[in-house]
């Protein structure tokens, strides 16, 4: 992928000193959709990457509110406005303030976080001098007729950017809209603070051992179509353990359903949201797998979890960035989509060979360290922001 740029090519991106801005702290300004406690992956992303990067630029959050009333407030020392939501249209919040607001916000650096079209939209209306950065999660997969009447305004947006940032390589070469804008992308995969899969209270571990017992398959996330667990579950009747999928979704009564008409029920469990951090379901589990099906999931950020806490991941070959966070062969095993048979062949190899299992942990727990860590992401991000603003001073002295 010789045109898709790597932020370490263009610095070291462990800060800003040393660049023209040295002397004033850059502003920047991020725009998404939602922001937590209300829940979902980029929410999380951007709380993350938000937490991060405060330490480095004057940086502030701005999103819909889950209500009609406007908030700001401070969280983790980021501060964050939440515009009023007027009415929700195909799972997209209408915000009309948001314009007002992004006038109003100076910012050397706009960052915006798509999909979310009422921040494209927003921002082509505020005409803001700001430069332009966007993280691209996601094509728009399930409202597709919607996805292409908004498409003109996509690469509206796109085409104003300055730099786009993608998660994985593999979502660049898949995605028919990025195609157009090879040159201005650069590779930032997702991270995490992995620190918090490290520090596990070790009664907690040797608890969930003892209620769930050895060969402990995990699964974790919203039971949704494209998450794939049915396919994971049908597989269990060929796989020599036992399966706890944590999560919550529309589909959990339909796959409590399967797992009793498989007579499963005392090998697949479905535990719902648990409280607290997953970090002790982790190391209790001996493999973790991502049977996901389409590519609406982009990136599979629990696999960075599993491979932080240095367990193998089986995952599934979907043309998107899963297959590129866990490596065939290297993290764990990729296998064909919907197909129950070749996901129990890749658990049973890995829940039967215990010497297999510890080395392919350790070689996902070294890459998780390597490629998936908050700070690299933040200093990734970082030289992006100084590359785009270097651009710009040069074309303004020439």
């Amino acid at each position: 992928m010789n045109s898709v740029a790597r932020p370490k090519e263009l610095g070291s991106g462990s800060g800003l000193v040393g660049t023209p801005y040295s002397a004033r702290q850059l502003k920047v300004l991020h725009i998404g959709k939602f922001y937590p406690p209300h829940k979902g992956g980029i929410e999380s992303h951007l709380q993350a990457l938000a937490g991060e990067l405060r330490k480095s630029v004057d940086l502030r959050v701005l999103v819909a509110s889950d209500d009609h009333r406007s908030h700001e407030e401070v969280l983790d020392r980021v501060v964050v406005s939440r515009v009023p939501t007027h009415l929700t249209l195909a799972s997209t919040p209408v915000c009309t303030g948001m314009i007002s607001k992004i006038r109003g916000i100076e910012a050397d650096i706009i960052h915006l976080h798509w999909p979310n079209p009422t921040a494209v939209l927003s921002y082509l209306a505020s005409k803001c001098p700001g430069r332009l950065v966007i993280t691209y999660h996601s094509d728009v997969t399930r409202q597709r007729l919607l996805g292409a009447l908004f498409e003109p305004f996509l690469h509206s947006l796109l085409r104003r950017s300055s730099a786009i940032l993608i998660t994985s390589p593999n979502y660049l070469e898949s995605s028919p809209i990025l195609a157009h804008y090879r040159e201005r992308c650069h590779l930032i995969p997702l991270g995490i603070d992995l620190n918090q899969f490290n520090e596990v209270d070790p009664a907690q571990v040797a608890a969930l051992r003892n209620t769930y017992g050895d060969r402990l398959i995990l699964s974790v996330g919203r039971m949704v179509y494209y998450k794939g667990f049915e396919y994971l579950i049908r597989a269990m009747s060929q796989v020599r353990g036992k399966l706890l999928i944590i999560g919550d979704g529309p589909l959990r009564a339909q796959l409590q359903k399967l797992t009793a008409d498989l007579e499963l029920t005392d090998r697949v469990f479905l535990s719902g949201e648990v409280p607290g951090t997953l970090a002790p379901y982790y190391q209790a589990s001996d493999v973790f797998a991502l049977a996901s099906v389409a590519r609406s999931e982009a990136f599979g950020i629990v696999q960075v979890e599993a491979m932080a806490s240095g367990i193998p991941v089986v995952n599934t070959r979907i043309d998107s960035g899963v297959p590129f966070v866990s490596l065939d062969g290297q993290t764990g095993f990729t296998v064909p989509p919907r197909d129950p048979s070749a996901l129990a062949v890749a658990l049973n190899r890995l829940l039967d060979d215990q010497a297999l299992r510890r080395s392919l942990g350790d070689a996902a727990r070294l890459r998780a360290r390597q490629e998936f860590s908050l700070e690299m992401m933040a200093a990734r991000t970082l030289a992006v922001y100084s590359a785009v603003m270097d651009r710009n001073n040069s074309s303004q002295t020439n």
